[in-house]
């Protein structure tokens, strides 16, 4: 049974709103567009699931005609229908997650929040801060051990670094200092993800994504919402108005979220309504054009506008034909103008006046004329700033002009129609340039005001104030009035705001660029009008930060602070792309233009740093330290930097100065909890990361990094717990699940491990470290064929994935598959040629492949890379033996005595390392009697660490026949043992 779809729908027994009567006053006082009006009231009896239901509307038409009027007729029909919501979002918003945001907002405020979105967005803003704000962590480096072992944690390699433009990974949770060889952990972003995170600004893989691509991270969150939002309503419809002005910035992700599936899928009862000047761009649109309900709107026809005057008591011939004429029948304008004389028997005059000039003059109160002319002048107005710039006779209207036709209410303020606002501004820009200079003055120091007052609240550090969307807004409406003021000499300082903004967001250069273009429209100032269209232009190229910063350092406008700042920001957005030469010459030259300045001197610091002129970063850092001593981030890069030449203390005392200037700084001691991990102070790193939890209690970096040194400690069930709870944080952590993943298998969980290794590349199909570390884990239970296709998969994430390469070629050779094995080999050599781990690898298999001299040069170069290393000694002096230089090896079977026995005497686990060498020599020069001794000395290590030592002692007598007795017997002493 179908209902009217025009009733106002009202619960039996409950009195309407006062919002609902006015939306149903609004609608019977509403003139004209009855077609319009009717075939979106028509889509409320239909069923959406219908083929040809109209699910997206398309309303154009020049600016005037009444878009924007229809469309809010349009979301007040929907509102008077059963459980119909509406969101509606016009161009306040500068980027798609702003689009999101505005329509949870307004969901929120009819009772149906998008709460996962909110959450979200919540971390999106917090990370992004993080990343804007925060020094790079520290980059633990790997102490020596088994290069041929597997660990679930190590510093990158520079030949990683070379292949992904990283100079590690020490912030991210995982990168940890083990032992052994490249970790997959190293590149578990892959080179694509690992680029933004750079300057180790976030410490989580979901992190990095979600400030790297927060649409990708955000939409299918919110379409998940809005799906729960639409199954307890009949309808959803959102209405984005202005759309020739945030159709570029919102076309590919509505896009997809209409036609496309990589967020999820929309909900059949949800409909979207465009609206604007412009047709839809057919290179976003083309090939659903036909999917568009298309309403186009003209001005009105006679009759419309005839019926519009007698509505406003508009009667009389003469009146009505001036009307018209003045209007050109443009809806905004014959409404502006039935109000201006409502049937009160005035002529209208002289018609060669405009039609605002004859706005104003029917308008019988001298006060409220210039009221309204003076309420032009700002973009947007409410009830303070009135005040602010009316007369003080006029300082009550502030209803009377929320009132105008041509004034709309906005988010809690009001702003002028564009056509009538332009009129307006050019009138009073040319009857006195100097009044209205004066004006944009006054607003100008009053907008700073504003600023000043909001900075008093938030302190002192520019990033906090760049933080704040309020001191944003004044700043934006101050750099507005002072261009309109003095546009040629505001404009270097625009430019230089303009470089801020590129520093915080690209929303906010966006805003920045279209500021300084509304300027130049509203003061006919060419220059102004060609850096607003160049720099909106930069902001969608692939890189917009640097693309807007050159631009800006290519202009002769900004002085030499202001050059200085600009190619600051320009190095750090350098750094953040791995271009750390380009940031250098950008850091030098920013330190020649400003030598005073404590920015440049931190910058050159942190990229010293980051290409690991470690003496060089602590000399600039300390320059910035002296020119400011309360920078905290110049004591974070530089604590690092002690960090990284070994100089605890010093890194300690940064630190430590770091948290007294800002006590909630959660990264430094996070940063310092890893410096104490370095010292073996792991009860200190342990209170630290407490702390940094306790200022951030969703601090995921430390919860995970508190977690891996549980891990390291053998305190599984504690790591297991931070790790539960960095998932209950972000059920996407991908790193949480991936590591929490390792503990399992340390506790012998196998199943739950691989249940975990499957959450995290679902979540990440790419992860190559978990492909990796899985597949690690399948060849411990003997599943030899998923650990291939595992190791396959890591490699074919990340090409360059050394740790994968070696361990599939090594798995390869202990399958008996030696040119398979041969060929990983040879791919992880020509990845790192400097790595000993598939050196050694490599020459194992030329031995059973009988390619003797290359065995040999392989060994050669392991001994060249670490001569103190007695297992490159001894497989040296094996292939020797075989290749017929019984003399060389023997010479290298001494040096690997005694490299193993300085280790045994030193305990520890390089001990047990050692003992494990000591018994494998002892088999190679056929001395059986000290090979049992060795075996008696090796028992209770561990059935791993006996089945490692096991497998060593077969390739022996594999490569040496003749040390086949004593291998035999030292292998079933071993067995025997387990």
């Amino acid at each position: 049974m179908s209902r009217d779809p025009g009733a106002v729908v009202q619960v039996a027994g409950r009195r309407p709103t006062r919002q609902e009567v006015n939306r149903r006053h609004e609608r019977t006082g509403f003139v004209g567009r009855r077609s319009e009006l009717a075939v979106f009231r028509e889509t409320f009896a239909r069923d959406p699931e219908e083929p040809d239901f109209p699910f997206l509307f398309h309303v154009r038409g020049n600016g005037g005609v009444g878009k924007s009027t229809l469309v809010r007729q349009w979301e007040s029909t929907a509102r008077e229908q059963a459980s119909v919501v509406t969101a509606y979002v016009d161009d306040d918003v500068h980027d798609v997650f702003e689009a999101m945001e505005a329509v949870s907002a307004r969901l929120s405020k009819q009772g149906h929040p998008l709460k996962r979105f909110d959450k979200q967005l919540a971390t999106y803003r917090q990370r992004r801060h993080q990343a804007e704000s925060a020094v790079p962590a520290p980059q633990p480096d790997p102490p020596a051990g088994r290069p041929d072992a597997p660990v679930p944690a190590a510093s990158p390699s520079s030949m990683v670094a070379a292949q992904v433009g990283l100079v590690g990974l020490g912030m991210v949770p995982g990168v940890g200092a083990f032992v052994g060889a490249v970790d997959p952990q190293q590149v578990a972003l892959g080179a694509d993800r690992v680029r933004a995170a750079l300057n180790m600004r976030l410490r989580s893989h979901d992190d990095v994504q979600l400030v790297m691509n927060p649409v990708a991270a955000l939409a299918p969150v919110f379409l998940e919402d809005l799906a729960e939002v639409a199954e307890r309503c009949e309808r959803v419809v959102l209405f984005f108005d202005v759309y020739e002005r945030t159709g570029p910035l919102l076309d590919a992700w509505l896009h997809a979220t209409v036609f496309g599936e990589e967020y999820g899928g929309l909900p059949v009862n949800v409909q979207v309504v465009l609206s604007g000047q412009l047709p839809l761009d057919t290179r976003v649109w083309g090939d659903r054009l036909g999917q568009v309900t298309e309403v186009s709107l003209e001005v009105f026809t006679e009759e419309e506008a005839r019926t519009l005057l007698a509505a406003h008591g508009v009667t009389d011939e003469p009146s009505v034909e001036l009307v018209l004429r003045l209007s050109g029948r443009l809806p905004l304008l014959v409404d502006m103008l039935a109000r201006s004389d409502p049937g009160r028997g005035r002529g209208m005059g002289d018609p060669s006046e405009t039609a605002v000039e004859r706005f104003l003059k029917w308008e019988p109160d001298t006060e409220r004329r210039e009221a309204a002319l003076a309420c032009a002048l700002p973009l947007q107005i409410d009830e303070d700033i009135y005040r602010a710039v009316v007369p003080e006779a006029a300082a009550q209207g502030y209803a009377w002009l929320r009132g105008l036709a041509f004034v709309s209410p906005q988010a809690g303020r009001c702003r002028y129609h564009d056509v009538v606002r332009a009129a307006m501004l050019r009138l009073q820009r040319t009857r006195s340039p100097a009044r209205w200079q004066q004006a944009h003055t006054g607003l100008a120091e009053l907008f700073r005001r504003l600023r000043s007052a909001a900075e008093a609240e938030l302190g002192t550090d520019p990033d906090d104030h760049w933080a704040d969307a309020a001191w944003r807004e004044h700043r934006l409406n101050e750099t507005y009035h002072r261009l309109c003021a003095h546009p040629r000499t505001a404009l270097p300082g625009a430019l230089r705001e303009s470089a801020c903004a590129v520093d915080h967001d690209v929303a906010t250069l966006r805003r920045w660029a279209q500021i300084i273009g509304r300027a130049g429209l509203d003061t006919d100032s060419a220059a102004l009008s060609s850096w607003g269209h160049r720099l909106e232009a930069a902001a969608e190229q692939e890189r917009p930060a640097s693309a807007a910063l050159t631009l800006i350092l290519g202009a002769p406008e900004p002085d030499a602070d202001g050059r200085a700042l600009v190619y600051t920001i320009r190095a750090a957005e350098r750094r953040g792309a791995g271009d750390e030469e380009g940031a250098l010459a950008d850091c030098e030259a920013a330190v020649a233009l400003a030598p005073d300045t404590a920015r440049p001197h931190a910058g050159l610091g942190e990229t010293y740093r980051l290409l690991g002129r470690h003496e060089e970063a602590v000399a600039a850092c300390t320059r910035a330290l002296g020119i400011d001593p309360l920078y905290v981030l110049a004591y974070g890069s530089r604590g690092d930097a002690y960090r990284s030449l070994g100089r605890h203390e010093e890194a300690l005392a940064d630190f430590l100065r770091a948290v007294e200037i800002d006590p909630r700084y959660a990264w430094a001691y996070g940063s310092r909890a890893q410096v104490y991990e370095a010292m073996g102070r792991q009860e200190d790193a342990l209170a630290d990361y407490d702390r940094a939890t306790e200022v951030d209690p969703r601090y995921e970096w430390a919860i995970g990094s508190r977690a891996q040194l549980f891990e390291r400690m053998g305190r599984y069930e504690e790591a297991l717990a931070d790790y539960d709870r960095a998932v209950e944080i972000d059920p996407q952590y991908a790193w949480a699940y991936a590591s929490r993943a390792r503990t399992y298998e340390a506790m012998g969980r196998h199943e739950e491990a691989l249940a975990d290794y499957a959450r995290a590349v679902g979540i990440v199909p790419g992860y190559a470290w978990a492909y990796g570390s899985r597949a690690r884990l399948h060849e411990s239970m003997d599943r030899h064929e998923e650990a291939l296709a595992d190791y396959g998969r890591a490699i074919e994430a990340h090409p360059g994935y050394v740790w994968a390469a070696t361990s599939r070629g090594e798995l390869y050779e202990r399958l008996g598959r030696n040119e398979e094995a041969l060929a990983d080999l040879d791919r992880a050599v020509g990845l790192d040629p400097s790595s000993e781990w598939a050196l050694c690898a490599r020459a194992r298999v030329y031995l059973r492949l009988g390619r003797h001299e290359e065995a040999v040069a392989d060994c050669v170069r392991t001994v060249e890379i670490d001569a103190e290393d007695g297992w490159n000694q001894m497989l040296y002096a094996v292939a020797l033996r075989v290749a017929g230089d019984g003399q060389g090896a023997e010479a290298r079977f001494g040096r690997a005595l005694r490299s193993f026995t300085a280790l045994d005497e030193g305990g520890g686990e390089k001990a047990v390392d050692a003992r494990q060498g000591l018994l494998v020599l002892a088999c190679a020069r056929l001395d059986t009697g000290a090979a049992a001794a060795r075996c008696e000395a090796l028992l209770g290590i561990g059935e791993d660490l006996i089945e490692e030592t096991v497998e060593d002692l077969l390739f022996l007598r594999e490569a040496l026949p003749e040390a086949g007795p004593g291998v035999e017997a030292a292998v079933r002493r071993l067995r025997e043992a387990l």
